[in-house]
This record gives C-alpha cells, structure tokens and sequence, in this order.
C-alpha cells in the first residue's frame, strides 16, 4: 500500500510517502514552523511526490492529521487531503495527533503506561494516556494541568508531545516520576503514515478532532443584534 501522509496540526508542516508492502518511506520532508501551513503545504508536497517518484492516482491512501492542535493548521491539512484525495479518487483517513505521538513508544515501551500531552494554552493540556501495549487507560481529553497530573495514579509514565515538559515539571513529588520526558514539536510524519495504513477508513474519518471551541470569538459588531422596537 501507498500512503501519502500530511500533517500540519501543531507546529510542522510535513508530508511523507510511505510504501507499506517494503515498510520503506519512499520520500519525506519536514519544516518546522509555527505558522505558514497554508502557503508552505502545498508546495511541499509537489516535492516530496516528486521525489517519490509516484503519481496521485498510484496512491492507495492519503493519511492526515486530525488534532487536536491549531484549529489553522487543521484546515489547511485536512483540506489538502480531502482535495488530493477527491482528484485522485482515493480514500482519504485521519490520524489524531495524540495517537501519533504515541504509537513509536507502544512499538518498544515496557511496562510503563505512555501519556501523549499538547499545549492547549491557558494552564491546559489535550491528553491521552495509554498502556505499553496500546490500550486506553484515559481517553483523550482537554483539561486543567493540575487535572492531568492525576493520571500519575497509572505509574511512571513515558511523556510525549509539546506539552511533555509542562507535566514533568510539575509532576507530583509523592508520585513515581516520569521514565523519560520526550518533547516534540508535532509527531513524526512517518508514524502518521504508519497509522493511516493500518486504520479503517470506515471509521477514521478526516475531519477535526476539536476537544474544546475555538479561542476565537467574532468581533461585537459582527455578533447578531437583537432587533430594536419600533414606534
């Protein structure tokens, strides 16, 4: 299977094509950045198909992230997706960032559960925490900080994600500390192809995984107005 992998929820712009059949990733590139998905994307992967070698309609599958993250970013990688996807008329599925960061640390983690944690800005996270063979233990979520941190009732954990470091630095004294604190930016583009090949397209559907409503609220005078009596 062919898997184009894309991905733009957090603060990369990425994309990746990976041949399933050899587990070789045929071409991949990655930028860092925070903001720009939506003039960087597109161009990005003109270039890594290009140097894949392999046309859109040779596509088995295109993968992408669904969030949480940047309500921004999700757009813009969800609806390059949908459109390769619907030209090349092929099924397109999506990947949440959380499962992406998590799934490289099931393939080789002991027994320690793995909690996968992103900024969600104002003392908040968006988390999941799984067991070393892959199984919730707590569904994804957004919550307080402090909220999070009583996932340390499952043990040691493995952190990951952008928000790694804000756990582990406040991670309860009385409780086991964390085995490793793993801070990435956004998941690794090849693990979201991993993901997509193996999901049902029946049910990883690509639109955004929202935790929470967006941060932004429209200007007063865009709001509606209660109507005004008349005379």
């Amino acid at each position: 299977m062919l898997i184009l992998a894309i991905d733009t929820a957090l603060d990369a712009c990425a994309a990746a094509v990976l041949d399933t059949a050899t587990s070789k990733v045929i071409a991949l590139e990655s930028q860092a950045m925070k903001r720009g998905h939506a003039e960087a994307l597109m161009p990005l992967i003109a270039r890594v198909m290009k140097q894949s070698g392999v046309a859109f309609d040779a596509l088995d599958r295109i993968a992408v992230t669904t969030g949480p993250g940047s309500f921004t970013g999700l757009r813009v990688g969800l609806s390059a997706a949908r459109g390769i996807g619907l030209a090349a008329g092929k099924p397109v599925v999506g990947v949440t960032t959380l499962s992406a960061y998590a799934a490289p640390i099931v393939s080789d983690s002991g027994e320690q559960p793995i909690i996968s944690a992103i900024d969600a800005r104002h003392d908040h996270v968006y988390l999941q925490v799984v067991s070393a063979n892959g199984g919730a233990l707590l569904t994804p979520r957004v919550a307080p900080v402090s909220e999070a941190l009583e996932a340390a009732r499952f043990g040691a954990p493995h952190l990951v994600g952008n928000a790694a470091r804000i756990l582990a630095d406040r991670w309860p004294g009385d409780a086991p500390p964390p085995i490793k604190v793993d801070v990435q930016a956004a998941p690794d583009i090849i693990w979201v192809a991993r993901l997509g090949a193996a999901v049902d397209p029946a049910a990883a559907l690509a639109r955004p995984f929202y935790l929470r409503a967006p941060d932004a609220k429209p200007p007063k005078d865009m709001l509606p107005q209660a109507p005004q009596p008349t005379s």
